[in-house]
């Protein structure tokens, strides 16, 4: 649980990284066909990786309630 929040915490870091490398030409591109750059491609897809096996605040959740121990969530009428 904690390695996946870890993961996608350092992985999204690397991607900004990325495009601080790139500079402003790294957010723009010429025109069709659109060919990204491999840092512009990390850049987008370490955008899902916060989201996929659970959001980061899902897996907050599980790590506080599973593997802490602390009580779940109060949770609103259904």
């Amino acid at each position: 649980m904690i390695y996946k929040l870890a993961w996608s915490t350092w992985h999204s870091d690397l991607g900004k990284l990325a495009m601080d490398v790139l500079g402003d030409d790294g957010e723009i591109l010429d025109g069709a066909p659109y060919q990204l750059s491999r840092l512009q491609s990390l850049f987008l897809f370490t955008r899902s990786d916060t989201i996929y096996g659970g959001s980061n605040e899902i897996q907050r959740n599980v790590i506080a309630e599973r593997a802490l121990g602390m009580p779940r969530e109060p949770r609103g009428p259904h």
